[in-house]
């Protein structure tokens, strides 16, 4: 399979970037005590070094997961109504390092105004729960997948692409 061209990559990373600012939400994949993998979602926003922010409840297992396991995975998906191909939806996954962040820390309330600002007036009133805890995910590697064929490791970072072709897939 040849290289792909520098301009067609571009065009990817615009589109996995676009893909990103899209969403307000991730699902989440976390380990509960047993070790065994847990699906959810939470609202959440980014921060310019790409870190991802969610304000979680005691209530949901997805929170005693993190603090107990601070490690998870996020999924930023293509609606399906949106996608030509159900078995080639868009999608991006990224590994993630988990940090609790103090809400009256100086980040913490920093986050929650910016959540309350994208995210609307709801952050308000979970900001007065006191069972509500702030993480920081970061990612550590990721991978953005557009269709068969256009997969790619994803630099968390900077948001490089690096394409991933059948020859390296097979390593």
């Amino acid at each position: 399979m040849a290289e792909m061209k520098q301009d067609e990559l571009n065009a990817y990373s615009a589109a996995c970037r676009a893909l990103q600012d899209g969403k307000q939400s991730v699902l989440l994949s976390t380990l509960n005590q047993a070790g065994n993998p847990e699906i959810s979602y939470a609202p959440a926003v980014r921060d310019g070094q790409g870190c991802f922010y969610i304000f979680v409840s005691e209530l949901a297992a997805h929170t005693a997961n993190l603090l107990s396991h601070p490690n998870c995975s996020v999924l930023l998906i293509q609606d399906e109504q949106e996608s030509r191909n159900i078995f080639a939806r868009e999608r991006l996954t990224y590994q993630c390092d988990v940090e609790k962040v103090e809400r009256d820390s100086a980040k913490g309330v920093e986050i929650l105004e910016q959540m309350e600002s994208k995210l609307g007036q709801t952050v308000k009133l979970l900001r007065g729960l006191p069972d509500f805890h702030l993480f920081r995910l970061k990612p550590t590697h990721g991978c953005y997948v557009v269709g068969f064929g256009k997969a790619f490791e994803v630099d968390p970072a900077s948001g490089e692409l690096i394409h991933l072709s059948e020859d390296k897939v097979k390593r």
